[in-house]
């Protein structure tokens, strides 16, 4: 029985909880948290967007499920096992030793949100979760079917985590380190510095969320865990195919200080941007990328002026593959090739009018 009940964002959300049953990693009795915004209305949109966080975070962005909402979208967001709403006493933060764990909660919730919806499904992540779903889609995608038969249109990912950031030695001699200490000491932390310069300065710009769900800090980051990150990036940079078109937005520029000051609120101050360049070919099918220049490591909590340009950004990118989208139904009815042609340039010739 699905039974959901009032989320702590307030008026017009709502969560439900997926029970995941023993933890894998030995941590007892788990559990994700899917979180839907459903604004009083007449009618429900056939379509959803499911959105998936990253390290130290949890689903808060209200702004980015009333914008999609706003544009005919259902919006939904999962809390993964161990995170935000997800974590119960005894529960190491964010703590997994293989990504492919996460296949569990995305299929509930997948499941879950197209019972809702009956239409296709947009998935968007940030970060981490930028990772774990090209990896999801990538398994997906070798099942009866593939993600067509699993109702998935398009991918949006936010700054996705794709490489291990730092000197090239961390990525050698660190990662075969990495490698050995997370098979034996799995939950052994990882001596870091721990600055709280980008969490200062979302909140200097208003944005605020739960400490305890989201240290300023960050959470302790674990031999195994990150283990599990890099062979997870291993596997993207060998190459994947997710099936479906993805839009990648980044900030312009990267830069790491470990004080405050003025000009980490224009920055990715946690990414390599280059890294994400780099790397966003290896998704598989059509990929766009787009720079948003003096934004944030997460672009929708940027400062007002880039945060504009990211929606303005998604926005086109979304018009795209609707008309993308009503290109493919008319070529499959049966309508000749140079039709069907025609057609694809007249929407994108429309999109790009409205956009203009």
């Amino acid at each position: 029985m699905t039974t959901w009940r009032p989320d702590v964002l307030g008026d017009g959300y709502e969560q439900l909880e997926l029970p995941l049953g023993t933890d894998p990693d030995g941590e007892g009795e788990i559990s994700a948290t899917l979180v839907r915004y459903q604004p009083t209305s007449t009618e429900l949109p056939d379509r959803a967007v499911l959105y998936v966080h990253g390290f130290t975070d949890y689903f808060f962005q209200q702004h980015l499920a009333e914008h999609f909402a706003a544009r005919g979208y259902r919006f939904f967001a999962l809390d993964l096992r161990k995170c935000g709403r997800s974590r119960a006493p005894g529960h190491t933060p964010h703590f997994v030793t293989d990504l492919s764990y996460y296949d569990l909660e995305l299929d509930e919730a997948l499941r879950v949100v197209r019972s809702e919806v009956g239409g296709g499904v947009l998935l968007a992540a940030h970060s981490t979760g930028g990772l774990v779903l090209p990896l999801w889609l990538d398994r997906l995608g070798r099942r009866p079917g593939g993600t067509a038969a699993a109702g998935i249109r398009g991918l949006v990912l936010n700054s996705p985590w794709f490489d291990l950031q730092g000197p090239s030695y961390l990525r050698n001699v660190g990662t075969a380190l990495i490698d050995l200490v997370g098979r034996i000491a799995p939950r052994a932390m990882i001596p870091l510095p721990k600055p709280d310069t980008y969490g200062r300065s979302l909140q200097r710009d208003g944005w605020r969320y739960d400490l305890d769900w989201k240290p300023l800090t960050g959470f302790p980051i674990r031999f195994g865990w990150l283990r599990a990150v890099r062979r997870g990036h291993a596997a993207l940079h060998r190459g994947l195919d997710i099936g479906v078109p993805s839009l990648i937005l980044r900030s312009g520029a990267s830069r790491s200080a470990p004080r405050y000051d003025s000009t980490i609120d224009t920055v990715d101050a946690v990414l390599d941007v280059r890294q994400i360049a780099r790397w966003a070919g290896c998704l598989g099918d059509r990929t766009t990328i787009v720079p948003i220049g003096g934004a944030r490591h997460d672009v929708f909590l940027s400062t007002p002026g880039p945060l504009a340009e990211a929606f303005r950004e998604l926005d086109l990118w979304l018009a795209w593959l609707d008309g993308a989208a009503e290109a493919d139904e008319s070529a499959g009815s049966g309508s000749a090739a140079d039709a069907s042609a025609d057609n694809t340039v007249s929407v994108l010739q429309r999109t790009m009018g409205e956009h203009a």
